[in-house]
Protein backbone atom coordinates (compact mmCIF):
# COMPACT_ATOMS: atom_id res chain seq x y z
CA UNK A 1 0.00 0.00 0.00
CA UNK A 2 2.70 2.47 0.18
CA UNK A 3 4.44 1.75 -2.38
CA UNK A 4 1.56 4.00 -4.40
CA UNK A 5 2.86 7.40 -5.83
CA UNK A 6 1.57 10.13 -4.64
CA UNK A 7 -0.06 11.20 -7.86
CA UNK A 8 -2.19 7.74 -7.38
CA UNK A 9 -2.96 8.36 -3.91
CA UNK A 10 -4.35 11.44 -4.57
CA UNK A 11 -6.20 10.13 -7.96
CA UNK A 12 -7.87 8.10 -5.79
CA UNK A 13 -8.83 10.84 -3.41
CA UNK A 14 -10.03 12.53 -6.09
CA UNK A 15 -12.26 9.64 -7.03
CA UNK A 16 -14.01 9.44 -3.49
CA UNK A 17 -11.73 7.14 -1.59
CA UNK A 18 -10.72 9.55 0.72
CA UNK A 19 -9.67 7.75 3.42
CA UNK A 20 -6.10 7.83 1.02
CA UNK A 21 -5.70 11.24 2.38
CA UNK A 22 -4.54 9.82 5.82
CA UNK A 23 -1.21 8.09 3.75
CA UNK A 24 -0.79 11.71 2.26
CA UNK A 25 -0.75 12.82 5.75
CA UNK A 26 1.58 10.55 6.84
CA UNK A 27 3.98 11.03 3.87
CA UNK A 28 3.91 15.05 3.92
CA UNK A 29 2.75 16.90 7.09
CA UNK A 30 5.97 17.08 8.67
CA UNK A 31 7.63 18.50 5.50
CA UNK A 32 4.53 20.90 5.47
CA UNK A 33 5.46 21.73 9.61
CA UNK A 34 8.81 22.45 8.40
CA UNK A 35 7.63 24.78 5.44
CA UNK A 36 5.41 27.34 7.47
CA UNK A 37 8.04 27.00 10.43
CA UNK A 38 10.74 28.08 8.24
CA UNK A 39 8.64 30.73 6.53
CA UNK A 40 6.99 32.18 9.97
CA UNK A 41 9.13 30.94 12.37
CA UNK A 42 5.76 30.11 14.11
CA UNK A 43 5.59 26.05 14.96
CA UNK A 44 2.53 26.30 16.83
CA UNK A 45 0.42 28.12 13.74
CA UNK A 46 2.33 25.91 11.31
CA UNK A 47 0.20 23.17 12.93
CA UNK A 48 -2.93 24.80 12.05
CA UNK A 49 -1.82 25.52 8.59
CA UNK A 50 -0.77 22.31 7.90
CA UNK A 51 -4.16 20.93 8.90
CA UNK A 52 -5.82 23.56 6.70
CA UNK A 53 -3.56 22.52 3.72
CA UNK A 54 -5.32 19.05 3.66
CA UNK A 55 -8.44 20.31 4.45
CA UNK A 56 -8.21 22.35 0.83
CA UNK A 57 -6.58 19.10 -0.79
CA UNK A 58 -10.11 17.52 0.26
CA UNK A 59 -12.31 20.44 -0.76
CA UNK A 60 -9.99 21.33 -4.06
CA UNK A 61 -9.65 17.02 -4.75
CA UNK A 62 -11.54 17.94 -8.15
CA UNK A 63 -8.40 20.32 -9.13
CA UNK A 64 -6.06 17.84 -9.13
CA UNK A 65 -5.23 15.87 -12.80
CA UNK A 66 -2.40 13.94 -12.18
CA UNK A 67 -0.29 15.38 -14.70
CA UNK A 68 2.09 17.05 -12.92
CA UNK A 69 3.54 16.14 -9.51
CA UNK A 70 1.77 15.96 -6.54
CA UNK A 71 4.42 17.91 -4.45
CA UNK A 72 4.41 20.72 -6.71
CA UNK A 73 0.15 20.94 -6.40
CA UNK A 74 0.56 20.32 -2.61
CA UNK A 75 3.05 23.37 -2.24
CA UNK A 76 0.75 25.24 -4.60
CA UNK A 77 -2.25 25.00 -2.14
CA UNK A 78 0.39 25.67 1.28
CA UNK A 79 1.62 28.85 -0.65
CA UNK A 80 -2.02 30.14 -0.68
CA UNK A 81 -2.78 28.90 2.95
CA UNK A 82 0.36 31.29 4.04
CA UNK A 83 -0.70 33.73 1.96
CA UNK A 84 -4.14 33.84 3.45
CA UNK A 85 -3.02 33.61 6.94
CA UNK A 86 -0.74 36.49 6.52
CA UNK A 87 -3.81 38.77 5.36
CA UNK A 88 -5.51 37.72 8.20
CA UNK A 89 -2.77 38.22 11.01
CA UNK A 90 -0.19 40.45 11.82
CA UNK A 91 3.39 39.49 11.17
CA UNK A 92 4.38 37.51 13.90
CA UNK A 93 8.26 37.60 15.41
CA UNK A 94 9.96 34.91 13.28
CA UNK A 95 11.02 33.32 16.44
CA UNK A 96 10.48 30.99 18.83
CA UNK A 97 12.09 28.59 21.41
CA UNK A 98 13.78 26.08 18.40
CA UNK A 99 14.26 23.26 21.60
CA UNK A 100 10.45 22.91 21.88
CA UNK A 101 10.26 21.57 18.21
CA UNK A 102 13.16 20.73 16.72
CA UNK A 103 11.91 17.00 17.16
CA UNK A 104 9.01 17.53 15.26
CA UNK A 105 11.24 19.65 12.19
CA UNK A 106 12.89 17.71 9.68
CA UNK A 107 16.08 18.72 9.52
CA UNK A 108 16.19 19.99 13.02
CA UNK A 109 18.72 19.57 16.08
CA UNK A 110 18.09 16.19 17.68
CA UNK A 111 16.92 15.61 21.31
CA UNK A 112 20.69 14.34 22.03
CA UNK A 113 22.44 17.44 19.89
CA UNK A 114 24.65 19.61 21.88
CA UNK A 115 23.73 23.08 23.09
CA UNK A 116 26.32 24.81 20.20
CA UNK A 117 24.15 23.28 17.38
CA UNK A 118 20.36 24.07 18.83
CA UNK A 119 22.17 28.17 19.13
CA UNK A 120 23.38 27.44 15.97
CA UNK A 121 20.06 26.53 14.35
CA UNK A 122 18.41 29.18 16.11
CA UNK A 123 20.40 31.71 14.94
CA UNK A 124 19.84 30.66 11.27
CA UNK A 125 15.95 31.09 12.34
CA UNK A 126 16.58 34.27 13.13
CA UNK A 127 18.64 35.12 10.14
CA UNK A 128 16.25 33.61 8.20
CA UNK A 129 13.37 35.42 9.73
CA UNK A 130 15.18 39.06 8.51
CA UNK A 131 15.20 37.68 4.49
CA UNK A 132 11.97 39.22 2.65
CA UNK A 133 9.40 36.57 2.36
CA UNK A 134 10.21 36.56 -1.01
CA UNK A 135 13.62 35.31 -0.77
CA UNK A 136 12.90 33.14 2.48
CA UNK A 137 10.28 31.14 0.24
CA UNK A 138 13.16 30.20 -2.13
CA UNK A 139 15.33 29.05 -0.01
CA UNK A 140 12.46 26.59 1.98
CA UNK A 141 11.31 25.23 -1.40
CA UNK A 142 14.83 24.69 -2.47
CA UNK A 143 17.34 23.76 0.46
CA UNK A 144 14.92 22.28 3.14
CA UNK A 145 11.69 21.05 1.22
CA UNK A 146 14.62 20.46 -1.39
CA UNK A 147 12.51 21.07 -4.46
CA UNK A 148 13.90 20.97 -7.61
CA UNK A 149 14.29 24.55 -9.25
CA UNK A 150 11.47 23.02 -12.15
CA UNK A 151 9.31 22.54 -9.52
CA UNK A 152 9.89 25.89 -7.86
CA UNK A 153 9.94 27.66 -11.18
CA UNK A 154 6.20 25.95 -12.38
CA UNK A 155 5.18 26.73 -8.59
CA UNK A 156 6.04 30.51 -8.49
CA UNK A 157 4.98 31.10 -12.52
CA UNK A 158 8.73 32.09 -13.64
CA UNK A 159 11.45 30.07 -15.49
CA UNK A 160 14.20 28.24 -13.88
CA UNK A 161 17.16 30.26 -14.48
CA UNK A 162 15.09 33.46 -12.18
CA UNK A 163 14.49 31.01 -9.44
CA UNK A 164 18.60 29.56 -9.64
CA UNK A 165 19.20 33.94 -9.73
CA UNK A 166 16.43 33.88 -6.68
CA UNK A 167 17.80 31.55 -4.47
CA UNK A 168 21.62 32.35 -4.82
CA UNK A 169 21.20 35.92 -4.01
CA UNK A 170 19.00 34.90 -1.00
CA UNK A 171 21.91 32.40 0.07
CA UNK A 172 24.24 34.85 -0.18
CA UNK A 173 21.95 37.41 2.03
CA UNK A 174 21.03 34.44 4.21
CA UNK A 175 25.13 34.00 4.84
CA UNK A 176 25.83 37.90 5.15
CA UNK A 177 22.88 38.21 7.67
CA UNK A 178 23.99 35.23 9.96
CA UNK A 179 27.37 36.04 9.91
CA UNK A 180 26.56 39.42 10.90
CA UNK A 181 24.52 37.88 13.71
CA UNK A 182 27.16 35.63 14.67
CA UNK A 183 29.76 38.35 14.90
CA UNK A 184 28.05 40.78 17.08
CA UNK A 185 27.36 43.57 13.90
CA UNK A 186 24.38 45.48 13.65
CA UNK A 187 21.99 44.09 10.46
CA UNK A 188 19.75 46.18 8.48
Amino acid sequence: MNSLTDNSLMLQVKAGQVEKMGLLFERYHRPLLAFFYHATGNATAGEDLVQTVFYRMLKYRHTFTGEGEFRTWMYHLARNVLADAAKKNKPAAHHQDIADWAEKIPGGAASDAGLQQAQELDLLHRALGRLSADSREVLVLSRFQELKYEQIAQLLDTTVGAVKVRAHRALSQLKDIYWKMENGSKVH
